[in-house]
């Protein structure tokens, strides 16, 4: 008798681990890997203050950040301009916009790109789509400010979506 209903209660057990299984499936609840894979995306709010003294308005000049609301963007990062800004009415070659491609270099193996248009009197545009290293799945699109002299802010929003094997 004792063995009796050891077995129905070890029977029981096993059919309630596999109707819970079947519910879980069912149900389409994720195993806890598969929620943190998910919780890899992260985003939000991006403020970045930097100095262009050494932007020359050629091809390959740069800006420097100063500060970062970001950690991945470092003091000391600089933002490469790979096109020269141009000045379409001037013969005088005066340059009066920008529209390029840039690349947004923190260190060896760790970058982004993406493409600036400003109007180098006023405000303008950067969108980031992509990276590398610590900057994999990098994406934003920020308001370029002047803020004084060679100094202008970005202010916009963020995200991470990082993609395997990258």
């Amino acid at each position: 008798m004792l063995r009796r209903a050891v077995s129905k209660r070890s029977f029981g057990l096993i059919s309630m681990g596999l109707v819970l299984a079947l519910a879980i499936l069912t149900v389409g609840i994720k195993p806890k890997a598969a929620r943190a894979d998910e919780g890899g995306k992260r985003s939000g709010s991006l403020f970045v203050t930097k100095e262009c003294s050494n932007y020359t308005g050629l091809g390959g000049s740069y800006c420097t950040i100063m500060s970062s609301t970001l950690p991945e963007l470092q003091a000391g990062s600089r933002v490469f301009y790979t096109q020269a800004a141009v000045d379409p009415t001037s013969s005088q070659g005066g340059f009066i916009s920008l529209d390029s491609n840039v690349v947004l270099y923190v260190g060896t193996g760790d970058w982004a790109v993406g493409r600036c248009t400003l109007d180098l009197i006023g405000d303008g545009l950067c969108a980031f789509v992509d990276g590398t290293g610590q900057l994999s799945g990098f994406q934003a699109r920020v308001d370029v400010l002047p803020t004084g002299g060679v100094d202008y802010s970005w202010n916009g929003t963020y995200s991470f979506s990082p993609e395997p094997n990258k």
